[in-house]
């Protein structure tokens, strides 16, 4: 018998009875039903989140947030009631426990009444994180509670962007103004340090005034000190004058030469009375022309009326004291004048000397009077000139002094003023869109830019590779329990190891393959998913139906079944090993270990590789090389154990198998 004849009389036997043909329709609608229905029931689950039920309890008191009253927990409560994420109910926490407790809402997100005061204390002594409560309860859905979890960080993420934004941007306000205040600032410092400089050059100027003051008032001083003593002569003059005269009483003779002496010493009184004479008119003409040149030079200085006036108040004595000097030395030099004339009247008639002398001696008393008048004034005029001298030797000392003081200070602007300007520099100079914009860059400072190599079309198509992978395996391990492993028949009449083997592989091989071509078509036109490679991807399909096939055929030639329950198992392990969900790499090592050596991770692998696009063909060629592998491991195996059965049989291979 050939390999042809082995597989008709095989499906003549499968399509004998109605119920037969029912059965196996049935038995290859399997993966076309397990792959199809789980797909279509997973094709996209996060697109349609927004009907899941989620319960929002806000119950935020608000709080003064940069000085304007916020409710923050209601700004973001509306956000997410206008958001399509979820389908979310706003109600009381009472309501949200009694759904959670019932499964009326899938989990429920809370937000606490201090929430807003919470965020405001970020500007407080005390700050502190704001919470947001998620209730869940596993007892209604487990994902959906992690699904809650995800929620939640977005909202908490959203809220940061929010506060940090807001934040940011008072901040750089904030920056903005101290920049042009500094700005200000160094221009005014600059300002300060060129009034400065005009004050040093000032400062000079005035302390040579005051130098020139200073010698002046000395020379005053000198002057008026020569006019005390000179003042003290005539008053010594003015009292022998007086003896003079009191003797003249007592002798006529002596007249004519007491008068020609009178005469001579009125003439050296009026020198003297000229001299001070001079000397008070010189200094009380000079004082007003200083009182001015000061006063000048003073205001020239910068120096206020007020402390111009108690300068020049120190001069107000000295000027009344010469001012009262000068009429007294008027009035004593015009005695003299009187003392002269009566001097030559007694040389011009010696008949009128003794009322001359009386006159005289009424002028020599009141001469003495007067002299001891102006020497008492010369000496007020000469403390006063003194005591004016030390004031302008002190004001010259303190000019000279406030000049320094003014070179540092026009340093100390100068370094003023650059330092600011330096700080203004450093702070940048932005606009108010570009702190708008670096407001939003640190609220969210880092943006996640997908690239990826390939992208499955959506969850339902990420799932694909895995179920189509594991339904392949369903389906095989379902037509062996109909279809016959190999014919007793052809083993007892054939010594033909490999076309018995090749015969009853040969079955539930194109059976395999029509499975996978109704998988494919639903994947493909049902459920609408992409194949960046469609015949590549179908081509895998049937190959890795062939090669679970094989394997199950081996297990059934040499195990019976035992090997159809071996079966199950390895569907088992290879479903939590294939790595088809999350990655395998975060299995158990025993499992990790498995993932390496059964086939369906391959198949996985290829599959993903063929239907997104993947790295390349290199890698698909070795997941196929293991897989080829498998199936000719599989199929030596299985016509070792035809061989085995042709050459002797066993209690097992005459007994009817318990499941078929």
């Amino acid at each position: 018998m050939k390999i042809a004849q082995i597989v008709t009389a095989e499906f003549r036997r499968l399509l004998s009875s109605k119920m037969s043909v029912l059965a196996l329709v049935a038995l290859v609608c399997v993966p076309i039903l397990y792959g199809g229905l789980y797909l279509w029931a997973n094709q996209d689950p996060y697109g349609k989140l927004s009907q899941v039920p989620v319960a929002l309890v806000v119950e935020d008191d608000g709080a003064t947030v940069s000085g304007s009253a916020r409710n923050i927990g209601e700004e973001v409560a509306e956000q997410l009631l206008d958001s399509d994420t979820f389908d979310w109910h706003a109600v009381d926490r009472g309501a949200a426990e009694a759904g959670l407790d019932d499964g009326g809402y899938d989990f429920a997100v809370e937000i606490p009444s201090d929430f807003t005061e919470a965020i405001a204390s970020i500007q407080g002594d005390e700050p502190r994180a704001a919470d947001i409560v998620l209730l869940t309860n596993d007892a209604n859905n487990y994902l959906a509670s992690t699904i809650g979890k995800q929620a939640v960080e977005r909202i908490r993420t959203t809220v940061t962007e929010t506060v940090v934004h807001e934040a940011g941007l008072t901040m750089l306000d904030a920056l903005n103004t101290i920049r042009l205040s500094l700005v200000d600032a160094a221009d005014g410092a600059a300002q300060l340090h060129d009034g400065l400089g005009d004050a040093v050059d000032g400062s000079g100027e005035l302390a040579d005034g005051a130098t020139r003051l200073a010698d002046g008032t000395a020379e005053i001083h000198e002057g008026a000190a020569r006019l005390s003593a000179g003042s003290v002569s005539i008053h010594d003059g003015a009292a022998r004058l007086a003896d003079g005269n009191a003797q003249l009483a007592s002798g006529l003779t002596e007249l004519s030469g007491g008068a020609e002496q009178l005469r001579g010493g009125t003439a050296q009184i009026a020198a003297v009375a000229d001299a001070v004479d001079d000397a008070v008119q010189g200094a009380a003409g000079q004082l007003p022309t200083l009182r001015e040149d000061l006063r000048a030079a003073l205001a020239e200085r910068g120096l206020s009326e007020a402390e111009i006036s108690e300068v020049l108040a120190r001069l107000d004595p000295v000027a009344a004291t010469l001012i009262d000097a000068a009429g007294r030395v008027q009035g004593a030099r015009a005695q003299i004048e009187q003392l002269d004339a009566g001097a030559g009247q007694l040389v011009d008639g010696a008949t009128q000397l003794s009322a001359g002398a009386q006159t005289a001696a009424s002028g020599a008393s009141e001469l003495s009077a007067a002299t001891a008048t102006a020497d008492s004034g010369a000496a007020e005029l000469d403390a006063a000139t003194g005591t004016a001298a030390t004031g302008a030797a002190t004001l010259r000392d303190g000019i000279g002094t406030l000049a320094a003081g003014l070179e540092s200070a026009e340093s100390g602007a100068a370094e003023l003023a650059s330092g600011l300007a330096d700080g203004a520099a450093e702070l940048p100079d932005a606009d108010a869109d570009t702190r708008q914009a670096q407001a939003e860059t640190l609220g969210a400072p880092v943006e996640v830019r997908s690239d990826a190599v390939t992208q499955a079309q959506n969850y339902g198509a990420g799932l694909a590779p895995f179920f189509a992978a594991l339904a392949a395996w369903i389906g095989i391990y379902a037509l062996f329990l109909i279809v016959k492993p190999i014919s007793k028949r052809a083993v007892t009449a054939l010594n033909a190891p490999v076309r018995v083997t090749l015969a009853g592989w040969a079955t539930p091989a194109l059976l395999g393959g029509l499975q996978m071509l109704g998988l494919f078509g639903v994947l493909a036109i049902t459920l609408g998913f992409q194949f960046a490679n469609p015949l590549a991807t179908f081509g895998l399909l049937v190959c890795a139906s062939a090669t679970y096939s094989a394997i199950i055929l081996a297990l059934n030639v040499w195990l019976g079944s035992v090997g159809q329950f071996i079966g199950l198992v390895l569907m088992v392990l290879q479903l939590v090993t294939a790595g088809g969900t999350f990655p395998w790499q975060t299995l158990p090592a025993p499992l990790a270990a498995l993932h390496h050596v059964l086939p369906m991770g391959y198949v996985v692998d290829a599959m993903r590789q063929v239907m997104y696009g993947g790295a390349g063909w290199d890698r698909v060629g070795g997941d196929v090389a293991v897989i080829a592998l498998w199936l000719v491991a599989a199929l030596a195996a299985a016509m070792a154990g035809v061989a085995r059965q042709t050459r002797r049989r066993t209690l097992r291979d005459l007994q009817p198998s318990l499941i078929g």
